[in-house]
């Protein structure tokens, strides 16, 4: 600072909170919103801090359990708190639908490390509008072994069969998943499972496979509760996100196994939240996590 600036700012207190406000070297951060667990913890190694360091923003990371209610509710109020999120891709297509999610100019986002374009280099259907691919999921099932004696469950009929595998089935409070779950335990092939879906009669038809264990569901809505409920012996099997599982299996040392048979394999995007005041940098942490190096 100059003497006469420095002269300013110390001449009263409200003067120099104005330019303590105005310091180019005011902390900047963004608010990263994901779904916690050892998924959380392998972004925050290998894009969160590696991007703070490279930046100096500072990355406040918060867990939710999906849904676009909350980033709704910021953009109608026109308080948007939190700047980028990891969506779920039905999620990231609604949401921008909806003009939720800032539209993503793909070419804001890294080239290929071998010069191919980005529709090339990222895999079918995990680029969209407003949302940049970065994540591969799977939603099994899974169950104690401490819980459950004699045969184990191997495939997705067993979840539904109460009768040789008595007990209650934790699911999660949505939709998704479950319908595919109901279909393929119903004998749906796997390949037709979603021109099955596309029918009325093919809805009913999963529901009717529902109606055969609702009495004893027990919804979940966190990632984090499955686990928990296999723990506690609260059910006998729940569905679950894959790394869930693993890391109860891995950090815990919980006897879970992981039944493959019917999963679902999902992607996930990074979304940009419409409205956030901080578009730039949220914009350069998307870019930041699309890097192949970072992937």
């Amino acid at each position: 600072m100059s003497h006469s600036i420095l002269r300013a700012c110390t001449s009263t207190a409200a003067v120099l909170s104005l330019c303590v406000l105005s310091s180019p070297l005011q902390a900047q951060s963004l608010t990263v919103v994901s779904w916690g667990g050892s998924y959380a913890r392998a972004v925050q190694a290998a894009i969160h801090n590696p991007f703070a360091e490279e930046t100096g923003i500072e990355i406040r990371l918060e867990d939710y359990n999906g849904g676009l209610a909350q980033i709704r509710a910021q953009v109608q109020a026109g308080s948007v708190n939190w700047d980028v999120v990891d969506l779920e891709i039905a999620d990231a297509i609604r949401g921008c639908d909806e003009g939720l999610l800032e539209f993503i100019d793909p070419a804001d986002l890294p080239p290929a490390t071998d010069g191919s374009s980005l529709e090339e280099d990222f895999y079918p259907d995990t680029l969209s509008d407003c949302g940049a691919g970065s994540l591969f999921y799977s939603t099994v099932y899974a169950y104690n072994t401490e819980s459950l004696a004699g045969e184990p469950p191997q495939t997705i009929n067993d979840f539904f069969d109460l009768e040789r595998f008595p007990g209650r089935r934790g699911m999660r409070r949505a939709p998704l998943v479950n319908i595919e779950f109901a279909l393929m335990a119903d004998g749906v092939p796997v390949d037709e499972v979603y021109a099955v879906m596309d029918t009325e009669e093919g809805l009913e038809r999963a529901f009717r496979k529902l109606d055969t264990i609702k009495s004893e569901i027990v919804w979940w809505e966190a990632g984090a509760q499955p686990p928990q409920m296999l723990a506690d012996g609260e059910v006998a099997m729940t569905t679950a996100y894959n790394g869930r599982i693993f890391n109860a299996q891995i950090l815990e040392n919980q006897p879970f196994v992981i039944v493959w048979d019917g999963q679902v394999l999902d992607t996930g995007q990074l979304g940009i939240v419409a409205g956030t005041p901080r578009l730039a940098e949220a914009i350069q942490f998307v870019k930041f996590a699309s890097r192949p190096e970072s992937m």
